[in-house]
């Protein structure tokens, strides 16, 4: 029985990996250099991706609400412009800005459908690769046989495919992830921050990093070397902030905190005010836009 029910997941995971590499060999292998059979596979992560999906979804959904909301007011206009002849001027314009909102539409409709396609083909290969396991687990505690080791054999060749095919998805995704574009508001501080004093912020995010430094004037105002970077979300990695005060030729660790993004993917811009001090004396204010 077990036998059987190894060679029924060996077949639908056959069938399904097959389905996963046609459908991503579309795309450019570019994208996916880092992810190419042969590669160094790490340990793949679907909690983390599953909330990660469900925020995306959520952002581009709101995304299709507020364009499918624009585009019911411009037909409206639509509608009044040609009852009254004495605006058919701006008719061509409405028609121009109506067709480019639903252009936009289409676009943000295909791009849902393809993050639910990856998403889609990531969970049945979660439930394979989970399948593999207790199979394997199963093997482990019956008598060993012949027949058992090559099982097993087999079994571990499969979770590793598996395994291989949901870090091929995880990279398939984040291309899709969008960018955060982040604005530095400064830092709020009360009495810990004194005209003159210097700092230096450093945003880590995987490997993009955003170094800039800032300066306490005397009217309290804060003047920054660069005030917005441009971060292309990860799936796995949380934004690592680190402040420093500079002092002459001397730095003090100011604090250093990190911040998820999964809240990030929204339509409107978002404020982000994080405690860089235990007691929260001094804390940084970024805007995210996604």
């Amino acid at each position: 029985c077990i036998f059987l029910v190894f060679l029924f997941c060996f077949h639908r995971k056959s069938l399904s990996r097959s389905s996963v590499r046609s459908r991503m060999s579309l795309k450019s292998s570019k994208a996916y250099n880092s992810l190419q059979k042969g590669t160094v596979i790490w340990d793949p992560k679907p909690l983390q991706v599953k909330k990660i999906f469900e925020a995306l979804k959520k952002g581009l959904n709101e995304y299709l609400e507020a364009h499918q909301a624009e585009l019911d007011y411009l037909s409206g206009r639509h509608k009044d412009t040609k009852r009254n002849s004495r605006l058919s001027f701006s008719l061509s314009s409405l028609q121009k800005q109506i067709r480019s909102v639903e252009r936009y539409i289409r676009k943000l409709e295909f791009h849902k459908s393809k993050v639910e396609e990856l998403y889609e083909a990531y969970c049945i290969q979660c439930r394979l690769r989970d399948g593999a396991t207790n199979m394997k687990h199963a093997f482990s505690l019956s008598p060993s046989t012949k027949a058992s080791r090559e099982s097993l054999v087999e079994l571990y060749k499969n979770f590793q495919e598996c395994t291989e095919d949901m870090c091929f998805i995880e990279g398939a995704l984040e291309v899709h992830l969008g960018e955060f574009h982040l604005k530095m508001k400064g830092l709020v501080g009360f009495a810990r921050l004194c005209p003159g004093d210097q700092y230096e912020v450093f945003v880590r995010l995987g490997r993009q990093k955003w170094r800039l430094k800032g300066k306490i004037e005397t009217d309290d105002s804060q003047t920054w070397d660069e005030e917005e970077k441009i971060f292309i979300p990860n799936l796995h990695e949380k934004f690592e902030i680190k402040v420093t005060e500079l002092r002459g030729l001397a730095t003090i660790l100011v604090g250093v905190v990190t911040c998820d993004s999964i809240n990030f993917f929204t339509t409107k811009p978002k404020a982000i005010i994080v405690d860089i001090t235990e007691l929260g004396t001094i804390k940084l204010q970024l805007e995210v836009l996604w």
